[in-house]
């Protein structure tokens, strides 16, 4: 047992940390594991690798990531800051590399070859780009003369360039609903939303009747008969087949013929073999986690600290709603990961950091001279760094 009167890094972590946040996810890292047993041999087997080649790769991620997010979770929010900088700057010079040197899948340039693993770049500048913008926003609101909400908007223009020149469309609107989110909380005029809202269904319009690509997935999405909807009518499928209770472990047949039933379709092949009760649960924990993290980020008193954490939870949870409401053909189909439960050892490394930060954004800090030291704020003056 930690004592309270130890004054080490560790007990001072131990006793300020959200436990039962912690908990969820490990939860979640753990669910992981067990569906990607269920979901990843039959795409192994496809490709002619080991039956359990997938099942292995992710346990080869399972101790590093939590290792990951709970070193993220030891920093203050000064630190936060900088390493969301320096992540920022490294994965956007790593998302140009990728339009030039990137492996080309299915079309699109996304991934970098790294010593024999494939890193998404993409994935870790997200959580990078929220924690910006939310300390842009904030230093707006204490510095009239500091105009953080221009400098947010040409990152969130320049991220969107590099994202749409992969192509990753998804992505895109997933960081503009994040960037909007955190704008928002910094406290948006309502111009700014009318302007934002507009440009936003203005650029979908845009893509529709400009990009093929994407004017096809909004036409099968609307009328199936368009176009091929093969992995979501499997997905249906598996739901169907699953019922309350599911088929059982190991006994489902969908993912048998399902492409990626271990990355964008695991939550139907959890519906099949453990039936929409454990469907439902694992939608809840989701939900916890979210609810929990913005209930404590509602406690925190630091404007920097609380922003920034609403905007890595709403990320979190807006990625969840979209892999599973694709699953369930309530959105065009998209290729997302569903967080710590789909295969892929970027997504896992890069939602390690992302809630990593939100535990440590979160965590209970002394008030007064010691906390105004720790968010970067010496004397009560705001500090650029």
């Amino acid at each position: 047992m930690v004592s309270r009167a130890e004054r080490s890094a560790f007990s001072e972590w131990w006793w300020t940390v959200d436990k039962v946040l912690l908990v969820a996810l490990v939860v979640l890292l753990v669910g992981g594991v067990l569906l990607s047993l269920a979901g990843s041999p039959p795409v192994a087997e496809r490709l002619g690798y080991d039956t359990f080649h997938f099942v292995k790769r992710h346990l080869f991620f399972f101790l590093p990531t939590i290792a990951l997010m709970i070193a993220t979770s030891f920093l203050t929010p000064r630190l936060a800051r900088r390493l969301a900088l320096i992540m920022f700057v490294g994965m956007v010079g790593m998302m140009m590399l990728t339009l030039v040197i990137g492996v080309e899948v299915n079309g699109s340039r996304r991934w970098i070859d790294v010593a024999g693993f494939s890193l998404q770049p993409s994935e870790y500048m997200k959580p990078a780009f929220v924690v910006l913008c939310a300390w842009l926003f904030t230093e707006t609101s204490r510095n009239r003369e500091i105009n953080g909400n221009l400098f947010a908007l040409l990152l969130l223009a320049m991220v969107c360039a590099l994202l749409i020149a992969q192509p990753d469309f998804g992505q895109t609107i997933l960081i503009v609903i994040a960037w909007g989110s955190v704008f928002f909380l910094a406290g948006m005029p309502w111009f700014w939303i009318a302007l934002i809202g507009g440009a936003g269904a203005g650029g979908v319009l845009l893509a529709y009747t400009t990009i093929p690509h994407v004017a096809s997935r909004i036409d099968r999405f609307l009328d199936p008969s368009t176009g091929d909807t093969y992995q979501v009518d499997r997905a249906i499928e598996a739901f169907v087949n699953g019922g309350w209770l599911g088929v059982g472990p190991g006994e489902g047949t969908v993912k048998r013929v399902l492409p990626d039933s271990h990355t964008d379709y695991i939550f139907a092949v959890a519906a099949e073999e453990f039936g929409l009760i454990l469907a439902i649960l694992l939608v809840s924990v989701f939900a916890f986690v979210v609810i929990r993290g913005l209930l404590r980020t509602m406690r925190t008193e630091d404007a920097f600290a609380r922003i920034a954490s609403a905007g890595l939870l709403i990320l979190f949870g807006i990625q969840s709603i979209i892999n599973m409401a694709v699953n369930i053909n309530l959105m065009p189909s998209k290729g997302m990961t569903l967080p710590f439960i789909s295969y892929g050892g970027s997504s896992m490394f890069a939602i390690a950091i992302s809630m990593g930060l939100v535990l440590a954004l979160t965590r209970r800090r002394p008030q007064g001279s010691r906390a105004r030291r720790e968010a970067g704020v010496p004397g009560g003056v705001p500090n650029s760094a």
